[in-house]
């Protein structure tokens, strides 16, 4: 699928909250979208392990939670071509009640506004919420900074695919 060309073309965007019937399609993306996204950080061998079968069990998983969580896809002519999820907090020492916990955008869509609209269906305008990303993810961060987020100056390491990532923590 070839991405936008023009505003036009951008018509045929839907993002909706996520279905139960959307999980296999969900892992398939949601893995591409970790090849895209962490080619440079995580070794060929460990992004080999991804499963967009497993990752659609996930899906499966994540659709049925309660509506304290705020799961979006966007579909440009009927295809799912990115997500995005929030919720409660998960960390013990949280900052904000509400995390963003993903919004993932196969790279061919980056630049036609579809994040924004995934960010926007997914947080409230002035919601306060906190969210962890790659530490080398720029581009993530520009669109964070661009949505009021700011670094608070918290990192952790994650295990990620038996290596690990380093991530930041954003907040507004």
């Amino acid at each position: 699928m070839e991405a936008p060309t023009d505003i036009t073309a951008q018509t045929d965007t839907v993002v909706r909250p996520v279905r139960d019937v959307d999980a296999e399609a969900l892992g398939r993306v949601h893995a591409t979208c970790w090849h895209e996204t962490y080619d440079h950080l995580i070794s060929k061998a460990a992004l080999e392990n991804v499963s967009p079968k497993r990752l659609a069990e996930l899906w499966t998983h994540w659709a049925q939670q309660g509506p304290e969580f705020k799961m979006f896809a966007a579909l440009v002519g009927g295809e799912i071509v990115g997500f995005a999820g929030s919720g409660p907090a998960r960390d013990r020492d949280a900052p904000r009640t509400r995390e963003l916990y993903f919004i993932y955008l196969l790279d061919q869509f980056h630049g036609t506004g579809i994040g924004q609209q995934l960010f926007d269906a997914t947080v409230d305008a002035d919601e306060e919420l906190y969210l962890w990303v790659a530490e080398d993810n720029p581009r993530a961060h520009r669109f964070y900074a661009r949505n009021g987020f700011t670094l608070d100056g918290a990192t952790h390491t994650e295990p990620f695919l038996g290596e690990t990532l380093t991530e930041v923590r954003f907040v507004r």
